[in-house]
């Protein structure tokens, strides 16, 4: 796809930032549901959990290295295209990136996720698949097939320095 391009490494600094932690926050009705498909099935680890009064109840799962992905709506519709053939609107989606993409996928669709888009490789050379989740999150889940360094050399791929 041309025009496409990641960037690869950060070369932007503020060297007043002081963010320890990228925490996304979601409400789910069926909290029980919702702490078995993330923390049982795909394997978040639990941190630290909380109850208070009036049945308040929380978990905070560990997703590894957090990163924010800000992307404009053609991305997004781009986005979509690669990963179930069509648009799904915009919002809030979570991706999770797996060392199994079909394995996990797999798994969670046995565990209530709808699977929108079956595993398939990106032209960025990652594996990835699209579910309706838990907690009316969308999510991706992707496997990268190629590290850093060879994804840099494709075409449209490179920093933003760069661009």
């Amino acid at each position: 796809m041309s025009g496409f391009s990641v960037a690869v490494m950060s070369t932007h600094t503020n060297d007043s930032a002081s963010v320890l932690q990228l925490r996304v926050i979601v409400e789910a009705e069926d909290f029980d549901a919702a702490i078995n498909f993330y923390r049982d099935t795909l394997g978040l680890p639990e941190q630290v959990a909380f109850e208070g009064d009036n049945g308040a109840r929380v978990s905070i799962l560990d997703a590894g290295r957090a990163t924010l992905e800000i992307s404009n709506p053609a991305q997004n519709r781009m986005i979509d295209q690669v990963e179930t053939g069509e648009r799904q609107g915009s919002g809030i989606r979570l991706a999770f990136e797996v060392t199994d993409g079909r394995g996990v996928t797999t798994k969670l669709a046995a565990a209530g996720a709808t699977i929108i888009g079956e595993p398939r490789e990106t032209p960025w050379r990652s594996l990835n698949s699209r579910l309706d989740a838990p907690a009316g999150l969308q999510i991706t889940v992707f496997e990268e097939l190629a590290e850093v360094p060879e994804r840099a050399q494709r075409a449209g791929f490179g920093t933003a320095d760069a661009r």
